[in-house]
């Protein structure tokens, strides 16, 4: 994610981005268990907090208990949820400009991970009609953002089931959050549509599921709007079909994906379909308000040409389409690594299309397993805007992180934050992009191209489609380039002090 250089209280300037950055690259600144307890949402529901609506469960055989409400992750203790893991999500639904109203279902492919009694989807707003489970209606519930189903037998362990919510209501938009700055995010309405970008746990607004990195699936979006609109999602498009005065869009998604980086965008588009140099299929979807910009901007061959260096230099691409949804959206200004293909809400220079297209490699097909783990997206993804700039203009990597070296003084604040735990409120702050941009810079002055190279596509390969923390990165650059690194980690990611740069 690139939030608008407004919102970076700890950035340089626009003067120091452009000295350090160039023209064009500025913006780069910018299977679980759940618990045995009846507490948490299920419990509440169980005393008889919130609404419970459809048919009554049976009896639940002894050694069958609840998911847990969450997965853990204290930044955000109630986004996952345990018990399961999702394999398929497959959306199936309609969208009115005009009156905001979504509606439609989510049919949940997963596989008990324990003995379930009950079990928890994420889910905020919305009105909840119906939920099946394995075609039988289950009992349910609404807390908060957890919406509890009992389904009418226990679920034992390792048994693969469907659940189908069906629900109709309108969107929020997630607006004054200390997360992002207070940047609106998630459901965004636009005149045309719709923006959605959901970084880090806005899913949950428009679509019920497992609300956390740590549990990703593949996912099928068949959404349905005015036959004058037009949808693009994820993954590739299978059909679009018109009737009478709708047309259905189809999308799918075959390999795993994190819920927040899921999107349906919504509007009037120029579609562009080509292939890459390297032969990976690509798909830019732009606003005709932006078309002649984008055309000035040569976005389609960039974002062709930065996929295939990236490939070059982080390894084999991991999914099956590469391309960028490029809407209008002046107000919002920030870009997402939506799997796929990266939302902008603007036309991007090729350092903000280079961060996001490098996170299909760090962030999407490697997903952090907690969210204190976020370096490992944003830092990398800033490092890797520096290295464009590097194959495009001839400055360094070191050069570029020296140059931040010297704008930051012993004493700026810019370094009393560890990266590598920076808090919920400070997830993206500048230090977590800035600061892990140089440590990968240092890292790879100190090990050499060749090993730092090896390093990145082994991490890349041996993550591929699943999570790690920042203690795994660390553990395989000591056994790639055979040195013993934990002091200058420590010195780079959590240490509360300004690191040499050697």
């Amino acid at each position: 994610m690139q939030l608008p250089s407004s919102a970076h209280k700890l950035a340089i300037g626009a003067a120091l981005a452009a000295l350090v950055l160039g023209s064009g690259a500025a913006a780069t600144a910018g299977a679980r268990t759940g618990s045995p307890t009846g507490t948490g949402a299920a419990g509440r529901a169980a005393t008889g907090h919130g609404a419970t609506l459809g048919h009554s469960g049976g009896a639940v055989p002894a050694g069958f208990h609840p998911g847990a409400p969450g997965v853990g992750d204290p930044y955000f203790p109630l986004e996952g949820n345990g018990g399961y893991d999702v394999k398929h999500y497959d959306l199936d639904l309609s969208y009115s400009p005009d009156t905001h109203l979504l509606q439609g279902s989510n049919t949940i492919t997963a596989t008990a991970t324990q003995n379930l009694s009950s079990f928890d989807l994420d889910f905020k707003g919305f009105d909840v009609s119906a939920v099946d489970v394995d075609g039988q209606a289950a009992t349910f519930a609404r807390d908060g953002q957890e919406l509890t189903i009992t389904p009418t037998a226990g679920l034992p362990r390792g048994q693969t089931f469907t659940t189908k919510v069906s629900y109709a209501g309108k969107p929020q938009t997630v607006v004054g959050s200390p997360i992002v700055f207070g940047a609106p995010y998630g459901w965004i309405y636009t005149d045309d549509g719709a923006f959605v970008g959901c970084e880090p746990n806005a899913a949950h607004t428009w679509f019920p599921g497992n609300d956390h990195p740590s549990d990703k699936a593949s996912f099928s979006f068949h959404i349905t709007v005015p036959k004058s609109k037009e949808v693009v999602a994820n993954g590739s498009l299978v059909s679009q079909q018109i009737h009478r005065n709708k047309a259905t869009f189809v999308w799918d998604e075959k390999r795993p994906m994190a819920t927040y980086l899921a999107t349906i965008d919504i509007g009037k588009w120029q579609f562009h379909s080509t292939t890459t140099l390297d032969g990976i299929h690509e798909f830019v979807a732009v606003d005709p308000a932006l078309a002649d910009e984008a055309q000035r901007e040569h976005t389609v061959a960039m974002t062709g040409q930065i996929t295939d260096y990236w490939q070059q230099a982080f390894g084999r691409y991991a999914f099956g389409s590469t391309g960028a949804i490029v809407d209008n959206v002046p107000d919002i200004g920030f870009s997402l690594e939506t799997q796929t293909r990266p939302l902008y809400g603007f036309v991007p220079n090729p350092g903000t299309a280079s961060h996001e297209l490098s996170h299909q490699w760090f962030g999407d097909s490697v997903s952090v397993a907690s969210w204190k783990n976020i370096w490992l997206n944003e830092g990398f993804a800033t490092f890797a805007s520096w290295l464009w700039n590097e194959h495009t203009s001839g400055v360094s990597t070191w050069q570029t992180a020296r140059r931040y070296d010297s704008a930051y003084g012993p004493g700026a604040a810019f370094w009393k934050l560890s990266i590598a735990d920076p808090g919920r409120n400070r997830m993206f702050h500048a230090p977590v992009y800035i600061r892990g941009g140089m440590a990968l810079a240092a890292l790879r002055h100190r090990i050499g191209q060749p090993v730092f190279a090896r390093l990145l596509r082994t991490w890349t390969r041996e993550h591929r489609y699943g999570n790690a923390t920042t203690h795994d990165f660390v553990a395989l650059a000591d056994q790639v380039s055979g040195q013993d690194l934990t002091h200058f980690f420590h010195l780079w990611l959590w240490k509360q002090a300004k690191p040499p740069l050697t």
